[in-house]
């Protein structure tokens, strides 16, 4: 998945944004609110980390521009500013979460996967179409009863075609879940990761459409 993140602390960003990658995400990292509205404007994400004491463009003045476009892109405040004034206009603004500085890495991931689920309408914590199922708590995928352990670029590919069970992504949307804007895209790397996955688990697990890309069954 893709996370745009919006801080312009260079220390807290690096970390913010290496703990991302860590965890498998794909991180573009803009550093004031002028360049967060390009980047919103020019790219698709799946969740945005907002800081409010941003450079140029305030935050909530970013946050109002994203939801006055109609956009629904789940947006979680990570600001200093922790007084209840600030936490009611930031979610009153069309925040989905608000967390405060300092705050453990452990909770903020915690935090993304609770509003991914809700954005992609998941009951529980698991993704599944019920022939693999995939935890993005551990990791772990499983398929026969058998789980195995994903590295994070197998679990982000694997993750981006389950969560749209049925529906074919190209190497290009199955790229960018996998890299940044300053990570190099290795050459068939798509295809090494499909192959790693299916290796791990069964070559059922991903279909390939011939001439246009890869897709997981439905649940049936």
């Amino acid at each position: 998945m893709r996370i745009l993140l919006i801080e312009d602390d260079r220390m807290i960003g690096e970390a913010i944004s290496q703990a991302l990658k860590d965890d498998a995400y794909a991180v573009d990292w803009v550093q004031d609110g002028r360049d967060a509205v390009t980047a919103f404007l020019s790219e698709q994400y799946d969740l945005a980390l907002l800081d409010l004491g941003l450079p140029n463009v305030e935050g909530l003045k970013v946050l109002k521009e994203i939801r006055g476009r109609g956009s629904d892109l789940p947006v979680i405040i990570i600001t200093a500013r922790d007084g209840l004034e600030d936490r009611v206009a930031g979610l009153d603004n069309g925040a989905d979460d608000y967390i405060a500085k300092p705050f453990e890495m452990r909770e903020l991931l915690a935090r993304m996967r609770a509003n991914l689920r809700r954005t992609n309408d998941q009951a529980g914590p698991l993704l599944s179409n019920g022939v693999v199922t995939l935890d993005p708590a551990s990791f772990e995928a499983t398929h026969l009863n058998q789980a195995v352990r994903l590295t994070a670029r197998e679990f982000t590919l694997l993750q981006a075609l389950l969560t749209r069970p049925g529906v074919i992504l190209s190497r290009a949307d199955l790229e960018r879940h996998l890299y940044g804007w300053n990570e190099e895209v290795e050459s068939n790397a798509v295809e090494f990761l499909i192959h790693a996955v299916r290796k791990k688990l069964s070559t059922n697990v991903i279909r390939n459409v011939r001439g246009v890309g890869w897709m997981v069954d439905r649940p049936s």
